[in-house]
Formats: structure tokens, sequence, C-alpha cells
């Protein structure tokens, strides 16, 4: 038992896996895709400091820890930069960010879309290769980082914003929760438990479309 205990931590500290336990509870479920322990510490814990319940994503995300020129998301993916990861809890915002992407994905409407681009103050909601404006222009960019500072207002939040028009500044974080509760239901808030470990599953293929 203790040799098979010092092999599952030895897996666990090794990057570039593509086999990685899933975590669960309202942490969300996910699994990794290289990375270090003290990597994917860091995004356990960056989901955990959050108050949105994360597991409302009806599917298992793959969360690729590496060195991509920037972080994204896809469907079904995360792509985090290990660097960022490596500053510890600046990182937090970042990583809620991106698996608020998710949120939009797997949950929202194209009504619910025309609903929180109004009160995020946008007329274009996501990229459609036509043209490219500013980050916080599109409202699926407001939309992630206004989830990320309105469940965690931290003041140790990266995302934490100056004014109303900073990305993150667009919706007060009271109004933010209410709108997000009153389309997709009370039961995405809450605190969440910590994530646990379980069954190990394979890393799913990369898609499309990141952002």
């Amino acid at each position: 038992m203790r040799t098979a205990l010092w092999f599952l931590l030895l897996a666990l500290a090794v990057g570039g896996t593509d086999w990685a336990p899933a975590a669960h509870a309202a942490g969300g479920t996910y699994v990794f895709a290289g990375g270090n322990a003290y990597e994917r510490l860091q995004v356990h814990d960056a989901l955990d400091a959050s108050s949105f319940n994360w597991s409302v994503v009806p599917v298992t995300v793959t969360i690729h820890i590496g060195a991509p020129a920037v972080s994204e998301a896809t469907p079904g993916n995360i792509y985090l930069d290990a660097g960022l990861l490596d500053a510890g809890e600046f990182s937090w915002g970042v990583v809620q960010h991106e698996y608020a992407h998710q949120v939009d994905f797997m949950l929202l409407t194209p009504d619910d879309r025309v609903t929180l681009a109004a009160a995020l103050g946008t007329q274009t909601w996501c990229y459609d290769g036509t043209m490219q404006l500013p980050h916080s222009s599109y409202g699926c960019e407001r939309f992630a980082s206004n989830l990320a500072w309105a469940y965690w207002p931290s003041k140790n939040n990266c995302l934490r914003p100056m004014s109303s028009t900073d990305e993150a500044g667009s919706v007060a974080p009271d109004a933010f929760r209410a709108l997000l509760a009153s389309l997709l239901g009370p039961g995405v808030s809450g605190t969440p438990a910590l994530a646990t470990m379980s069954n190990v599953i394979p890393a799913a293929h990369r898609d499309t479309g990141r952002r």
C-alpha cells in the first residue's frame, strides 16, 4: 500500500500526462492534462475560493496546463499558463474567468446572452471572426470576468475592478449574482465543498474555437 501511494503521488506531480484524477463536488468536475502538483493545487484552490457552484456545468472539463500564449477556453477545455499558476493566488481570478466560459458554453441560451449583454453594456457577445474588438468589448469576456469577481469579491482577485468601466465592473456583484440566479436558478450560488479526487479518466481531445 505504501509503495502504491508513493507512485500515485509521483504521478500527480509529473506534468504532461494525459491521465489525471477527476475533481468533483461544488468545485466543478474536471481532469488535468499537464501541470505539476502545485499548479494543479492552484486550480483547485481558485475554484474553491469562489462561491459559485461550478458543478452546475454538466460536463467534465479538461484543464490543460502548459505554456500557451494566453490562458483561454473552448467547450469542455481550459488552457492555463503554467507560469501564471506558479504565481499562486494571483492566478485564481484567471482560473475562475476561464471556467466561467464553460458556464457560457454549456448553460446560457441565446436569450440569456441577449439579457446579459444588455446588462453588461455590450452589443457584441463574442468573437465571430469578422472583426477584432478589444477584449473588454465582448459580452462573453465581460460575463466571465464579472462572474469571477461577483463570486469572489476579494482584494486579492486580479480581476478586481477599479471602476465601472473595467471589464469586471459592468454590474455590481450583488446585482450580477441575482441576475444569474434568475437565469440559471438559485443553485448557482453556495459555498463549494472541497473537491475530492476519485476515478481516473482520460483527458479529452482539444476542441477548436478557443477564447
